[in-house]
C-alpha cells in the first residue's frame, strides 16, 4: 500500500489588481496550450521576484 496523502490547498486571499493590456497578452500568450492558469503564473512569477530580492539582500 502507498503513502498517498491528499494535498491540502494553501490559504489564499483574493486580491485585485490591475495589469497593463501588453502584460496580460503576454502572459496569455506564454501559458497558451499549456496547463497552467493565469494566476499560477503570475504566482510564479511573483515568488521567483521575491526569491531574486532576497537573494540581493533587499
Amino acid at each position: 500500500m502507498s503513502n498517498f496523502k491528499i494535498p491540502s490547498i494553501p490559504p489564499t486571499t483574493n486580491k485585485t489588481i490591475r495589469f497593463p493590456n501588453d502584460v496580460i497578452e503576454s502572459i496569455e500568450k506564454a501559458i497558451k496550450g499549456k496547463d497552467c492558469t493565469f494566476s499560477a503564473f503570475v504566482i510564479a512569477a511573483v515568488r521567483a521576484a521575491l526569491e531574486e530580492l532576497k537573494a540581493e539582500g533587499q
